[in-house]
């Protein structure tokens, strides 16, 4: 800069990244702020469904029971909990992809360098919920499993 006119201050300089970095900021923050909102919407919709199944359970105890009782093994009682639990994500599937199809043009805006309706990344969402899904079933369906057939005709 001195080079071409002397007398021209030279303020705050810096690197092309420096700038490029700067220039971004408030798209990183943004970027980041919703990862952390998808992580805590992730993590409340699993406590959500263990609770949901949880109650099932507990609702269903006699059943279990009864159904230990009759000859049903410990695996095949834990699968009818862990089933339900992927028969609402599959519902929970549908629902948002239907909506996420419905919803593209409104944030095909936000989006940078990934089309609005990119198969990988609907599947990622779906392998994420599947997995949560799992998770959040695999508690109940373990205690489903764990179920007394005396204790649980006996109960109230």
């Amino acid at each position: 800069m001195r080079g071409v006119d002397d007398q021209i201050p030279v303020v705050k300089m810096r690197t092309l990244e420096a700038q490029v970095a700067e220039s971004l900021r408030q798209e990183r923050l943004f970027s980041r702020l919703a990862i952390l909102l998808g992580a805590v919407a992730l993590v409340l919709s699993a406590i959500g469904l263990y609770g949901l199944l949880a109650y099932g359970v507990a609702q269903r105890v006699r059943e279990i029971g009864l159904r230990m009782a009759l000859g049903a093994e410990r695996a095949s009682v834990g699968w009818m909990v862990l089933r339900q639990s992927f028969l609402l994500a599959t519902a929970g599937l549908l629902a948002g992809a239907a909506g996420a199809y419905a919803g593209t043009r409104l944030v095909e805006s936000l989006l940078y360098e990934l089309p609005p309706r990119d198969p990988i990344a609907m599947a990622a969402a779906a392998a994420i919920l599947f997995t949560t899904c799992g998770l959040a079933g695999y508690i109940p369906a373990r205690r489903a499993a764990r179920v007394d057939p005396i204790v649980a005709l006996r109960a109230d």
